[in-house]
């Protein structure tokens, strides 16, 4: 593995890549690498050929009050994460690399940007297209590698791609969970041990949904009740919101059929986590996607 910081640089190896007849597979990050992200690293090795990871705290998609500056940092650590996977090139620019000037240009994708996070988080998405938008012309034609964790996220991603005529594959790769139900993620690293034991009220109020929705209900509002019902019993956890939305467009639904995306965000001490399902309901079929539990060794 070689680590690089310059924009030139990343440009040049993706290039010569390609010129081999390489697939690059890129995964984008802001590191403190957990197994999620190492998971996104297998899946990319499994199906490209040079596996490319960007480590990048972006400044844009963070609000003046939220956690910049506290963010969870580990690049030595982060880079025999890297190795392990096998990771052909890891890019860690420095802000001034990204953004040599302050920037006039921004990409706003519309619409599915508007509910879910974004409504407590105004400015948020348009910080992850600006920066991904970036990312993927500097990287070129590839395969991008995003975990569904942050269904939103690779819900605006992918249609920015396809909107902007991007020559990249968004591949939205399954959530990972503790061994306790929890949601990986680098803000668990913020919860002392009581908020990490009330945190796993998310994951079974999203259980407790599933049998739900398995055991007939149809009605969003009956799905949201259940959802906040439980949460609210951990006094540790404030909901931010429980929703039901379609998978595709992330538009709210009157009736749970076909493909729907159930999901959950809430402040728990000074994280706010975010955890969801995909339901996929086919009369009296119900499949849930509730994710994988990591592996032992990857944890």
């Amino acid at each position: 593995m070689i680590t690089i910081g310059r924009v030139h640089e990343l440009r040049a190896i993706c290039d010569d890549a390609r010129a081999q007849g390489k697939r690059v597979g890129f995964v984008p990050t802001m590191g403190y690498f957990h197994a999620g992200h190492r998971s996104l690293m297998h899946e990319a090795r499994a199906q490209a050929d040079f596996v490319v990871v960007s480590l990048f705290v972006n400044p844009l998609q963070f609000a003046p009050t939220e956690d910049l500056a506290g963010y969870p940092r580990d690049l030595a650590g982060d880079a025999v994460v890297c190795e392990e996977a096998g990771v052909d090139v890891l890019f860690v620019p420095a802000v001034e690399e990204m953004y040599p000037r302050p920037i006039c240009t921004t990409v706003h994708v519309d619409g599915l940007t508007e509910g879910l996070c974004g409504k407590s988080r105004p400015t948020h998405f348009d910080g992850v297209t600006t920066v991904v938008a970036k990312l993927f012309s500097m990287v070129g034609p590839c395969q991008a590698f995003f975990g569904r964790k942050d269904a939103q996220q690779v819900a605006v991603v992918r249609r920015m791609a396809q909107d902007l005529d991007l020559p990249v594959e968004v591949v939205g790769c399954p959530l990972v969970r503790e061994a306790d139900g929890l949601a990986m993620s680098s803000r668990n690293s913020y919860l002392d041990p009581d908020e990490r034991r009330a945190a796993t009220v998310l994951s079974r109020a999203l259980h407790e949904a599933a049998a739900a929705i398995t055991a007939g209900e149809r009605a969003p509002d009956a799905v949201h009740r259940v959802l906040a019902g439980l949460i609210a019993t951990e006094p540790k956890v404030e909901l931010d919101y429980a929703e039901v939305v379609d998978a595709g467009d992330l538009t709210p639904v009157t009736i749970i059929a076909g493909e729907v995306l159930v999901a959950v965000a809430a402040r728990v001490g000074k994280a706010r986590l975010i955890d969801n399902m995909t339901v996929s309901v086919n009369g009296a079929n119900v499949e849930v996607d509730l994710g994988v539990v990591a592996r032992e060794s990857e944890g």
